[in-house]
């Protein structure tokens, strides 16, 4: 028996992984010069977070060390499991990195035991339903080496697309020079970005006005969801304290997708995506053809 772990960059709520059985470990951020487990919004609720940076509160996230990996899975070995783990993607942090050493350590002390980590590629609910693809290969009972081939093959269709209302925290984090952010708020400039087939977070288009920006995110989506305008696979959005927005995303989005598998789900921007995208974005997620560029 195995069990599927992840990150907390997955950006779905802690109810859904425990009815799904997916063991989490949690980033670490600052704000304000105070560390943080990155717990889901427990001890500094989203909006008391996201009203702190548009305040002017500084924020910096730190990645799992390896001794926090060393005890998250020693703990699940010792209760019998082996573990696939999906980490947050390798193009955002190195997190993964101390997964891989703290794995191969556990597994000269446990050498009958089985530990795979796959890398994937993805952040925020891109991740978050690789992971789930991962649940539900376990669900149907493949075994742990069947599961981790799939999702490594599956993990490229996770399509991540997202827009912001303001370019002031991309130009903090370093991907938006200050000159273009200044001249980009001024204009309104609404950037669209998505996540590449390397893990990194690449802007796509500069769309002016919000209403735009919505209108080019379907399009792409249309352009790319498997079956397009016929896609019936799931579909997650994530806000970052901007719930207006969100809704008139899903609006949009079950407008143009009649067939999707359900109501599309709606999640907040967890303080780790949150601190290097700021108050105000919006992502959506979707399986789709595979992401080569």
């Amino acid at each position: 028996m195995y069990l599927v772990t992840c990150c907390s960059t997955v950006d779905l709520s802690e109810e859904h992984l425990r009815e799904r059985g997916i063991r989490c470990l949690p980033f670490h951020y600052e704000l304000d010069g105070t560390s943080y487990l990155d717990d889901f919004g427990k001890t500094v609720p989203l909006d008391r977070f996201y009203d702190a940076m548009r305040n002017g509160a500084e924020t910096k996230t730190s990645q799992i060390n390896i001794n926090e990996y060393l005890e998250f899975f020693k703990g699940i070995l010792d209760e019998g499991y082996d573990i696939l783990h999906i980490a947050f993607s390798s193009g955002l942090s190195g997190s993964i990195n101390s997964a891989n050493n703290a794995a191969a350590m556990l597994l000269e002390d446990y050498p009958d035991r089985k530990i795979v980590i796959v890398d994937s590629l993805s952040a925020s609910a891109g991740h978050g339903i690789v992971v789930d693809y991962a649940a539900d290969m376990l669900a149907e009972g493949l075994s742990l080496e069947e599961a981790a081939a799939r999702v490594e093959a599956r993990k490229l269709h996770a399509h991540g697309w997202f827009f912001t209302t303001t370019l002031k925290y991309l130009v903090r984090g370093g991907r938006v020079s200050k000159a273009a952010g200044l001249i980009g708020d001024t204009l309104g400039i609404c950037p669209l970005l998505n996540i590449n087939s390397e893990g990194h977070l690449i802007p796509r288009e500069k769309i002016r006005t919000k209403k735009k920006v919505m209108a080019a995110l379907i399009s792409r989506m249309l352009q790319v969801a498997e079956g397009g305008a016929d896609y019936d696979g799931p579909c997650h959005i994530c806000h970052s304290d901007c719930i207006e927005d969100a809704n008139a995303v899903i609006a949009l989005i079950e407008e143009n997708f009649p067939n999707l598998r359900g109501k599309v789900q709606l999640h907040e921007v967890g303080a780790i995506i949150g601190s290097h995208t700021g108050p105000g974005t919006i992502g959506a997620f979707f399986w789709g053809q595979e992401n080569t560029i």
